[in-house]
């Protein structure tokens, strides 16, 4: 399996290659040159052990072509699943299914993802990508420089994956005052040597604009070995795309499976379309976007447009205005055309923005949905699901939730992502409902633990420097 650019002007590159650099060199993101079709043939698996599962996907997706170095395949694969998901993870305490649906109405379902050593879905993720990187760093005796922009859980996830590897160095970059407590924790109390969570004195995008920025700089990217755990990375991408496969033979009974998912930078609802390009019995994926509805307006406008500046709201890690993985799924819908999406992005650099092609914006409305959710929404849909199903959910969840009302033409079985769990958000979530949701027992010394946090300017050389003074992949 090789790699390519969506802007078409990188060489293609082994999947080792692409989930250790992040981001092409051309400035695009990596993409396999074909689907595997894995589905069809293992569908019962997926209805097995979550660890079996990711294990046939990551080594569908890591499988060397003939004559490439075998430097990944099927074993490791299998192996680094086991590792990340298996009954020798017990000690991160995952729940026996890792992702485990729960009905809360007839053919409604929701997928449980929080339940990983952050609380967050991106943990379903790490906890595959930190020992994918010491695999493939061992392997070629090198170091590695991890940058991540977050708005809330990414960050929190990476350091679970990453405390404490002697091969990599992960700096972390939030938006100041834009996360809440819970989430700032889990990236200033790892007590990790190896961990540098800063505070960015912007919001998420510029956080994300000051990460391309330091991979757009050729001869520093290269210098500090830089690598990226955003979803921009495709090994993220791999690894969510699982649950959708296993959620979706689980309940495929009675026909194809619609999705709904709360999503700002699109990265696990392309995770779904990357699971349905791969077999997996799945019809529609909604886009459920609070305030910041940059992909709502994209869908039933044609127009990807980014607001004057995001908006802080109830669901924190979706107030983003420029939704990274777009590019892939635009890769998709203008025929994989790297000149014609490199033609797109030049305008949005420029403007802010640009018209989706007419042909593309059908495939897009072919494949998803979208609508967005207001606050008052959001806390409405989390007093409402408490009381009628006895269900709490975090306000992410509950923009999902409240999506599923909105959009019509959904059938069943219907399943909403539960992205974090709600003790992530506790002022929130009591406010609305008027339960506070206890941290689990594993967290519980979560706020006694010491922190360590530096604060930056929004400036990407203030950040070139924060890095070579620390990384020790720098050269």
């Amino acid at each position: 399996m090789r790699y390519i650019s969506t802007r078409g002007q990188a060489p293609a590159v082994s999947f080792l290659d692409a989930v250790l650099a992040g981001l092409a060199p051309d400035g695009g993101l990596y993409m396999p040159e074909n689907w595997p079709v894995i589905g069809r043939d293992n569908g019962w698996a997926f209805t097995r052990h979550f660890h079996n599962s990711a294990g046939i996907v990551l080594g569908a997706f890591g499988k060397p072509d003939l004559g490439e170095q075998d430097e990944f395949g099927e074993s490791p694969a299998r192996a680094l699943a086991d590792s990340a998901y298996g009954f020798l993870a017990a000690d991160k305490n995952w729940h026996r299914a890792i992702t485990p649906l729960v009905q809360i109405d007839g053919g409604e379902w929701i997928l449980e993802l929080f339940h990983g050593p952050s609380l967050s879905f991106k943990d379903v993720a790490m906890q595959l990508i930190g020992p994918l990187y010491d695999y493939a760093l061992t392997l070629r005796n090198e170091k590695l420089s991890v940058v991540c922009a977050t708005s809330g859980d990414t960050g929190g996830a990476a350091v679970e994956a990453i405390k404490g590897s002697a091969r990599s160095d992960l700096f972390v970059l939030m938006p100041k005052g834009r996360v809440s407590d819970v989430q700032k924790r889990f990236m200033t109390a790892s007590g990790a040597a190896n961990v540098h969570a800063i505070d960015i004195d912007g919001d998420f995008d510029a956080c994300q604009a000051i990460v391309k920025a330091l991979f757009a700089d050729r001869n520093f990217s290269q210098r500090a070995r830089l690598s990226g755990v955003n979803s921009i990375n495709w090994a993220r991408i791999v690894a969510q795309s699982v649950y959708f496969q296993v959620a979706a033979h689980t309940l495929c009974a009675p026909g194809p499976v619609d999705f709904v998912v709360p999503t700002g930078n699109f990265g696990d609802a392309f995770s779904g379309y990357v699971a349905k390009m791969c077999g997996a019995p799945i019809r529609k994926i909604v886009l459920a976007t609070n305030a910041n509805d940059i992909l709502t307006r994209a869908l039933q406008t044609g127009r990807y447009e980014r607001a004057a500046h995001s908006h802080a709201t109830l669901s924190p890690a979706m107030d983003i205005q420029v939704a990274s993985n777009f590019e892939r799924i635009i890769f998709e819908a203008v025929g994989r055309d790297g000149a014609v999406v490199r033609r797109l992005y030049d305008q949005f650099a420029q403007s802010g923005g640009f018209d989706i092609p007419p042909q593309a914006l059908a495939f897009l409305r072919e494949h998803f949905d979208a609508t967005a959710v207001s606050d008052a929404e959001t806390a409405e849909t989390m007093r409402a699901t408490w009381k009628q199903s006895g269900y709490l959910a975090c306000p992410h969840t509950a923009v999902g939730l409240r999506a599923r009302q909105q959009v019509s033409g959904l059938g069943h079985p219907l399943v909403t992502l539960a992205t974090a769990h709600p003790a992530k958000f506790p002022d929130t979530v009591e406010q609305a409902t008027g339960m506070r949701p206890p941290l689990p027992a594993k967290h519980a010394d979560l706020f006694s633990r010491p922190e360590r946090i530096d604060t930056l300017p929004n400036d990407v050389e203030a950040v070139k420097r924060f890095i070579q003074e620390r990384s020790r992949a720098w050269s």
